[in-house]
């Protein structure tokens, strides 16, 4: 979860920054940085079948490692590139990088799902948790260290994530031995998973339309600058890191068939909702919903293809991930395609139809792969913890471990916060150290003047406080409920 975290941050930095750099730096035209992306995403489909082979042959934390270590390569050669066809080769390098490196991770997860359910909630939850902490801070020191500052930090970020894999325990031999001996080929996978591979194709479509649609009526229509359209997307990847674990438990409770048809109905109505969006804040808000639904929707589609996979979850990693990124590039250009020959609101009807499409296509599609719609319910510490005695007589004893979860959690979330307030204090760009120091109602209503990154690290930093504050409430509800229980 660490490995995740500290690599996924980087990684979706990179993606945002990349597109600037190439052509602030290296004066690339439009074309040129779209071919510079592609040669990423293109090498990245092709190796990600290849990653679940070794995934599933090989010692899986030590390909993770090898993809986390590529992707550091990858930001050396961003930070070293004087000319597009450096680049090039550090965008190709990125790609066969990831791939390794998020097969393996889905795999290794994979391990312990019948031990918990709730592993892929828990691996979306760390990996947009190092997505957001990343843009914040990497926004944040972009005018102090620069592009090249910042892909140095990157590469270090990807480095300690390797550290991290490479010191995980090991999977045990026989256990290795045993996949390999009844793996099947990538065909037979495919064909078994075939189902739920062309319902994940098109909900990624249906969603990557939408953020592209998203992305370009934020610059074209409203004028937004890049980090302004940055602080809008922001709130839908907190609110994603926070609710994936939570909504799991409903996925419990009602299955996982109903939670997919409830989310992609949320999504539907968030897509054709932004043909009315008067203005940037409400989209910020609506994109909130879109983020609630997706952070449903994945770790249900990774646990199904873990489970439909077996022994061979990587090779069913290997082939999900190529549908993913198959069904984003199929919707990125029907986005374009909508964007310049429709309308705003048009082009908004269509993703959502798209999208509630997938409300009826994708439940059929994991209740054909045979597997079980309610999965059992994450472990939970007992409350008593039964002690055998030397006379082999069960002894009572009590387990307080649980009491004390939520403030732990709340704890490491309030030091985080505090320690990256503390650091935007020094460049006067923390909004709650102004709330402090300040006079109130100017701070509150918005009226220090800030530009460019600053701005939006500023905000950035407001709505992490919001977020943290209600955190606060929520633990102390859940310590209050705990403790009034018998």
């Amino acid at each position: 979860m660490w490995a995740a975290m500290l690599v996924n941050g980087p990684a979706e930095l990179l993606d945002f920054v990349l597109p600037l750099w190439a052509g602030v730096a290296l004066g690339l035209g439009s074309a040129e940085v779209g071919v510079l992306l592609a040669v990423e995403m293109a090498v990245s489909v092709v190796v990600r079948p290849v990653a679940g082979v070794l995934a599933d042959r090989w010692e899986r934390r030590t390909v993770a490692a090898a993809g986390a270590l590529m992707y550091a390569l990858s930001c050396v050669g961003y930070a070293l590139a004087g000319n597009v066809s450096v680049a090039y080769v550090a965008a190709a390098v990125g790609g066969a990088g990831g791939a390794l490196l998020w097969v393996s991770v889905r795999a290794i997860v994979s391990e312990r799902l019948h031990e918990d359910s709730a592993v892929f909630p828990k691996l979306l939850t760390a990996e947009e948790t190092g997505a957001w902490v990343a843009f914040v801070a990497g926004l944040t020191g972009l005018s102090l260290v620069g592009f090249t500052g910042l892909f140095w930090a990157c590469a270090a970020a990807c480095l300690v994530g390797a550290g991290f894999l490479l010191a995980a325990p090991r999977r045990d031999g026989d256990a290795r031995r045993t996949a390999g001996a009844e793996a099947a080929g990538l065909g037979a996978i495919g064909r078994r998973l075939r189902p739920v591979l062309f319902a994940v194709a098109m909900t990624m479509a249906a969603e990557a339309a939408v953020s592209l649609l998203l992305l370009l009526h934020l610059q074209r229509g409203f004028g937004l600058e890049v980090v302004q359209v940055a602080y809008v997307f922001l709130p839908g990847a907190i609110a994603m890191s926070l609710a994936a674990e939570r909504l799991h438990r409903y996925v419990v409770r009602f299955g996982r068939s109903r939670v997919l048809v409830t989310a992609s109905l949320a999504s539907c109505v968030f897509a054709v909702s932004l043909a009315w969006a008067p203005n940037p804040y409400v989209i910020a808000a609506l994109w909130v919903l879109s983020g609630l639904a997706w952070a449903a929707v994945v770790p249900i589609q990774q646990a199904v293809v873990a489970e439909a996979s077996g022994a061979q979850a990587g090779r069913g990693m290997g082939v999900y991930e190529s549908a993913c990124l198959v069904g984003a590039m199929v919707g990125s250009l029907v986005a374009g395609a909508l964007y310049d020959g429709a309308n705003w609101s048009v082009a908004c009807l269509v993703a959502g139809a798209m999208i509630l499409a997938g409300a009826v296509v994708v439940p059929r599609a994991v209740r054909r792969l045979g597997v079980a719609d309610v999965p059992p319910p994450a472990p939970e510490i007992p409350a008593v913890e039964e002690v055998r005695t030397p006379e082999r007589v069960p002894v009572a004893a009590p387990a307080k471990e649980t009491e004390g979860r939520p403030l732990v959690n709340l704890g490491r979330h309030a030091g985080l916060f505090a320690a990256v307030q503390a650091g935007l204090a020094f460049v006067d760009l923390s909004w709650v150290w102004d709330l402090l120091t300040r006079d109130l109602g100017t701070v509150l209503l918005g009226q220090v003047p800030r530009e460019g990154v600053g701005a939006f690290v500023y905000g950035a930093g407001r709505v992490w406080a919001v977020v943290l504050l209600v955190d606060v409430v929520w633990t102390g509800w859940r310590v209050l409920r705990d403790r009034a229980k018998p």
